[in-house]
């Protein structure tokens, strides 16, 4: 256990000093904002910060302030002191990354009251005094020795900042030529659009040309010289995309407005269709909050019920999905109810098969291991506790859900609950396809699309 001790009035001699020091992160600006209110956007807004006197971010000037209260709270004299008054002189700008060493330093003491005077200094990497000034305590009189309080974690989370640094990952690839099917509403046209003018993808528009123009029209879009491949209604268009994939002229397909069933219907056909050797997967590509990296899901989409054989290969798509973001060796907890093999509990006779297929080579490329519960997927604290040896427990970058069910339910809770976005590629196909969402924001599509771009760009 770790105490921390103060120095009292009669121990302290002139010329006693002490420090910490502390490298300022964006958090920490994020954090003083939400704690004080102070908004300013010279530390929060980066465009606006860019150009300012600074050209850059900087922390609010009190963060340092704060950091010397701490000295003199718990270093020196530390616990016991009663604050009386500060005076700072803020000399330079303190940015993200600068590392600070905060000393006070013992300059009066006054016997009678036993007040003190501290010097106080806040000096950065290069030598520099970005805050100076004095500080006067009342000095505690009695030795106190208690142990250091444990703070709570805090996690912050930049909603859609995975999916930004995901999109900004293909700045220098290829636009990916995607049949967008029966995209005649506003919110798939505007996808269409966005990923388009972001680089992600060349659309090309199948389905009634005058419903797309006329939701273009409604919705104050400019479809320019967009390619539209006119078609009667939604099923014709979503034979037509898959004849385009036939035709090797689109590269991945994009969802509009119909059914899931009724493009997937065209996919899997056995004649016109466009299925290959390996099953068809969902993955979900989340971004969670209080998750350190991007968590994969599948299937909570496609496969119902899948067996053993589609397992493996709703495991083998998401590995290869993860390869292509560059993740070199993907972990894949294969998930049950509970972390033993049990009979009476099919799910988790199948991820310990799994786990064998991958050791005779039928799935490559990842770490897999199974049956882990949720919890010791994604949980260092239950691994501890339940005391799993496991290279793949609560560090997992892919969770494999036992059914349709169980993904379909693990998706919608961090969703809805944790706050999670989400966006989700079909792969086995001959190529991937985006299976949007009515309740996708726009970043959502963005992200999906970027996966897409990555995937067949990387895999070619």
């Amino acid at each position: 256990m770790h105490y921390i001790e103060n120095t009292t009035f009669d121990e302290l001699q002139i010329g006693q000093s002490a420090q910490l020091v502390r490298t300022l992160r964006r958090e920490d600006i994020e954090l003083f904002a939400i704690m004080s209110g102070d908004v300013n956007p010279a530390h929060l807004d980066e465009e606006f910060a860019q150009s300012g006197r600074f050209h850059r971010v900087i922390g609010q000037g009190m963060w340092g302030g704060a950091l010397i209260s701490a000295v003199l709270g718990t270093e020196l004299p530390g616990p016991g002191t009663i604050y009386l008054n500060q005076s700072l002189s803020f000399r330079h700008p303190v940015g993200v990354g600068d590392t600070l060493t905060v000393r006070v330093t013992v300059r009066e003491k006054e016997p009678e009251k036993k007040r003190v005077i501290l010097e106080c200094a806040c000096i950065n990497q290069a030598g520099e005094t970005v805050i100076q000034g004095e500080a006067e305590v009342i000095a505690p009189t009695k030795k106190i020795r208690r142990p250091k309080m444990s703070l709570p974690q805090v996690y912050l989370h930049e909603p859609g900042a995975s999916y930004k640094a995901l999109i900004d990952a293909t700045r220098d690839l290829e636009p990916v030529r995607t049949a967008i099917v029966h995209p005649c509403d506003a919110l798939s046209l505007s996808g269409a659009i966005e990923a388009a003018s972001q680089g992600l993808i060349i659309p090309v528009l199948v389905g009634p040309r005058a419903k797309i123009e006329a939701t273009a029209v409604e919705a104050g879009f400019d479809l320019g010289e967009i390619e539209i491949v006119d078609t009667p209604h939604s099923h014709a268009a979503a034979e037509m995309a898959v004849s385009l994939v036939r035709q090797a002229k689109v590269d991945a397909l994009m969802k509009g407005k119909l059914h899931t069933d009724e493009l997937m219907a065209a996919v899997v056909d056995g004649t016109h269709g466009i299925r290959t050797e390996r099953r068809l997967s969902h993955i979900y590509a989340f971004d969670v909050p209080h998750y350190p990296k991007p968590l994969f899901i599948t299937d909570a989409a496609i496969n119902i019920y899948p067996t053993l054989d589609d397992k493996r290969d709703i495991v083998q798509n998401a590995i290869d999905l993860a390869h292509a973001l560059g993740i070199d060796l993907p972990k894949v907890a294969v998930l049950s109810a509970v972390e033993t093999v049990t009979p009476r509990i099919n799910s988790t006779v199948e991820a310990a098969a799994l786990c064998k297929m991958a050791d005779r080579g039928q799935i490559s490329g990842g770490i897999i291991d199974g049956p882990l519960a949720f919890d010791n997927a994604v949980s260092p604290e239950a691994v501890k506790t339940k005391g799993l040896s496991s290279p793949v427990a609560g560090d997992a970058d892919i969770l494999v859900a036992p059914d349709l069910e169980a993904g379909n339910m693990i998706a919608k809770q961090l969703i809805y609950l944790a706050g999670a976005d989400a966006a989700g590629v079909v792969l086995g196909a001959r190529v991937p396809i985006m299976l949007t969402s009515r309740a996708d924001n726009t970043l959502s599509r963005l992200a999906s699309a970027a996966l897409v771009q990555l995937f067949v760009r990387c895999s070619s």
